[in-house]
């Protein structure tokens, strides 16, 4: 990232965006995998749901029709975090923040009251998670104006690697503008087949614009019963040996995120 002088007014640590521009790559595959992760390892966190179909919130079990305050609330009107955030159905671990549809309504002035709102709060969860919309608009650019770490989700197809370019200068664009305290962490390969020489290419076309050091291992594999713990809003780990290399998988990454935003506190 170019350098730049700019005045950084406080904000989040462990809060992460997790993106892409594409929709169907999994990022809320991913953000729900890894908050699976953490709470079976012990570990309190909070997904904010920024995508207004609400698919991490349903999922967790939160109806937000039946939620009166949401994170619409908060970025629009300056409503407390505080009064948002409610339990999953998963864990006692695992809070949400809510989505609405009238998230689409989001302004471009208000990005960052979502920094303002989440830096009350995430001290009580050793990671915020963001699940972002499948855009590069404004929903995604107030989650990168509250986070300090992003990573991006990539499936590996010559679609799922359309825009990555558009991704990284978003995040270049963010740091400059209102938040030079962001960083990305790492890719994510979601969906890798076991065995697929399509994918294998599109892995080194990756490795080639990213680098090496920015992919995340393990890659997280293409299996069925991911598919079925979503549908059937259950964590992954609820699954058990039904689903040890995906379980392996995501808590290999949880730990690597947890070490990464432990490092930057």
């Amino acid at each position: 990232m170019a350098s730049a002088a700019r005045i950084y007014d406080g904000g989040v640590q462990r809060t992460v965006a997790i993106l892409n521009q594409k929709g169907g790559v999994g990022k809320t595959t991913v953000t729900l995998g890894l908050a699976s992760a953490a709470a079976a390892a012990g570990r309190r966190v909070l997904v904010v749901d920024l995508d207004p179909q609400a698919s991490s919130s349903w999922v967790l079990g939160v109806d937000p029709s039946e939620t009166s305050v949401t994170v619409a609330d908060v970025i629009e009107h300056g409503a407390r975090a505080s009064a948002a955030v409610v339990p999953s159905s998963w864990s006692e671990l695992i809070d949400v923040l809510p989505s609405s549809p009238s998230l689409q309504d989001h302004e471009v002035g208000n990005a960052k009251r979502l920094r303002k709102a989440l830096d009350a709060i995430e001290d009580q969860y050793e990671v915020v998670l963001v699940d972002c919309p499948p855009s590069l608009g404004n929903l995604t650019r107030s989650a990168l104006t509250a986070s300090r770490h992003a990573v991006v989700i990539v499936e590996p197809s010559a679609l799922g690697l359309r825009g990555i370019g558009g991704v990284a200068d978003l995040i270049d664009d963010v740091w400059e503008a209102t938040n030079p305290e962001l960083e990305l962490a790492g890719v994510v390969l979601n969906r890798v087949p076991s065995v697929s020489s399509e994918a294998e290419r599109r892995i080194d076309e990756l490795t080639r614009i990213v680098g090496r050091q920015a992919i995340w291992m393990p890659p997280l594999p293409q299996r069925v019963i991911v598919n079925q713990a979503i549908g059937e809003r259950r964590p992954i780990h609820a699954y058990g040996s039904r689903a040890a290399e995906p379980i392996a998988a995501f808590d290999a990454l949880w730990r690597k995120l947890r070490t990464v935003v432990r490092r930057a506190l």
